[in-house]
């Protein structure tokens, strides 16, 4: 089975969900010509790092993102890994991912566990408590959201579980760049899936982001990568190959946890 993504990577307007709003649907309609089974947004895409006003700009309980981003995977059939975006509930506010499936049901949600203390997310944000799994198209995945990645036990709590894509969507920066790169490939070949890493373009108030979204196969060979630029990545995945190359060397057998 082989599924088309594309990653949106999108620059963001700092604290302006509703043109961030409008850049979106743009970014979804233009690259509808493609004929994506999934897109995929990064992270905290309606808001930016302007956390100081989140308590004015998050979206309650995710309604908004949940009926616009809704509304445009139904409308063009396509699912939707909408990054994340900060949500506001009764217990505060939480960096949280939304899927949508083709009909534009939102399948999963899931809450940024590893909160990032440089960028000051603990002062703001809520850490979540709950796994990333869900299913697309019958495809076992999970979501991760940007610092998630350097915990390569977290990672493995969902393959061990059979996810064979895994969602990274971030606001990573351009000094830590290398990182991106060796972290996601590792990540890759470590759990023998196909990673999805949708990183951010452009700049705010106090950082400068890495862009470098991409695509890598259960191999860690790398499809298809972007530049630091704001541009879609476009790449086909095989969803059998990870089935073949964890046959090929058999790790998940191989594992001896009670010795972990």
């Amino acid at each position: 089975m082989t599924i088309k993504i594309a990653c949106l990577q999108i620059d963001i307007t700092f604290g302006n969900p509703q043109q961030n709003f409008a850049h979106v649907e743009n970014k979804i309609h233009s690259n509808m010509d493609s004929n994506p089974d999934v897109i995929v947004l990064p992270e905290l895409w309606t808001t930016g790092y302007d956390l100081t006003r989140l308590d004015e700009i998050s979206d309650h309980e995710g309604l908004s993102t949940k009926s616009f981003i809704g509304n445009l995977a139904k409308k063009y059939h396509v699912n939707i890994v909408a990054g994340s975006v900060a949500k506001k509930s009764k217990n505060g506010v939480s960096n949280t991912m939304f899927v949508f499936n083709r009909d534009g049901e939102c399948i999963e949600e899931y809450s940024k566990l590893h909160l990032f203390k440089l960028m000051d997310e603990h002062h703001y944000l809520e850490p979540g408590d709950k796994k990333g799994l869900f299913s697309l198209d019958g495809i076992p995945s999970a979501g991760m959201i940007c610092y998630d990645i350097r915990f390569p036990e977290w990672i493995r709590a969902h393959t061990v579980e059979g996810a064979e894509v895994i969602y990274v969507v971030a606001e990573w920066p351009l000094p830590r760049l290398a990182h991106w790169r060796a972290l996601l490939i590792s990540r890759a070949i470590e759990n023998q899936c196909y990673v999805i890493a949708c990183n951010r373009a452009g700049s705010d108030p106090k950082n400068v982001f890495a862009g470098h979204s991409m695509i890598i196969d259960p191999w860690g060979e790398i499809i298809v990568e972007a530049s630091e630029h704001e541009e879609t990545i476009v790449g086909d995945i095989d969803i059998s190959k990870v089935k073949q190359v964890r046959n090929q060397i058999p790790i998940f057998q191989d594992r001896r946890p009670t010795f972990y």
